[in-house]
């Protein structure tokens, strides 16, 4: 147990954190300061603490956020319009829609409005082609985490097997395709999968992305495998059982303080990324 290797997510965040401190001074010294948009639609309280948690994250690096709250009776028409004016305000470098919007609201319209050049939490349909394809420059943030955390551990990936547990588009999906481009052989796996247990089995690396508190049980791990939790749930738990898991690992995040904190810096990295293409 003693040689699990624990991936420090905060550890990680502090040092994006401190290089994009450097990079933003220079952008000011240019002129120009990164500005993240974030847009909030109604009043649900745990998103409304992840718009100021970003918030807060722009301030501390000298980055500006600009904050729109919108009511939440507004119309997919209404989301659409305040997405054009931003698109077109050159103050802006990055624009955020927070999730999920209320159910009256077109989610996949209000996203594919955002301009590819500000879509810094890679939501486009656009953005995920092109980081499927290899070439996108903003990958959604939470696979841009994981890999950023794989890096900065020096894990390997080309080879290995990867099982990613989640098909989201913006987390699941991606970081797949992420993995693939690494050379892993990934299998991702869903609700609908069988024999689930087997196929973890097998897995050099796992990425835990179902939204499912302490899904991932022990016995589901070989021994040795890297252990992924991009889950965030009530209790603050992750989708992987910690205790259960974590001697059966090689390298394992924590649930809190492993991707949550990096997932944040990378949307201030993306932002900082697409600011600085005004002085290139």
């Amino acid at each position: 147990m003693e040689n699990v290797l624990l991936l420090d997510g905060s550890k990680v965040a502090a040092e994006i954190k401190d290089q994009l401190q450097v990079r933003v001074e220079k952008l000011k010294a240019e002129g120009i300061t990164p500005c993240l948009a974030t847009i909030l639609v109604g009043d649900d309280p745990s998103s409304a603490t992840y718009v100021k948690m970003k918030g807060n994250a722009c301030k501390r690096i000298g980055m500006l956020s600009k904050r729109i709250d919108l009511p939440k009776e507004t119309t997919t028409e209404e989301l659409l319009h305040v997405i054009h004016e931003l698109n077109n305000d050159k103050a802006i470098h990055g624009i955020l829609l927070q999730h999920p919007v209320p159910e009256q609201i077109d989610e996949r319209a209000a996203f594919e409005a955002i301009n590819i050049e500000k879509d810094v939490d890679g939501v486009t349909s656009l953005g995920f082609g092109q980081t499927a394809l290899g070439f996108g420059e903003y990958p959604s943030c939470t696979p841009a985490a994981i890999l950023e955390i794989i890096n900065y551990y020096n894990i390997p990936v080309e080879g290995k097997h990867a099982v990613v547990i989640g098909r989201s588009p913006i987390l699941g999906k991606p970081v797949s395709m992420l993995l693939l481009n690494r050379n892993a052989t990934v299998t991702t796996c869903h609700s609908r999968t069988q024999n689930l247990p087997e196929i973890v089995k097998q897995a050099d690396i796992i990425v835990a992305a179902v939204g499912k508190a302490n899904f991932v049980q022990g016995d589901w791990v070989k021994q040795g495998a890297v252990i992924l939790d991009a889950g965030y749930n009530e209790g603050n738990v992750g989708d992987v059982d910690y205790e259960a898991c974590f001697s059966k690992s090689s390298a394992i995040t924590p649930v809190p303080g492993g991707v949550g904190p990096v997932t944040i810096s990378m949307l201030l990295k993306q932002t900082v990324a697409a600011a600085e293409k005004l002085v290139k």
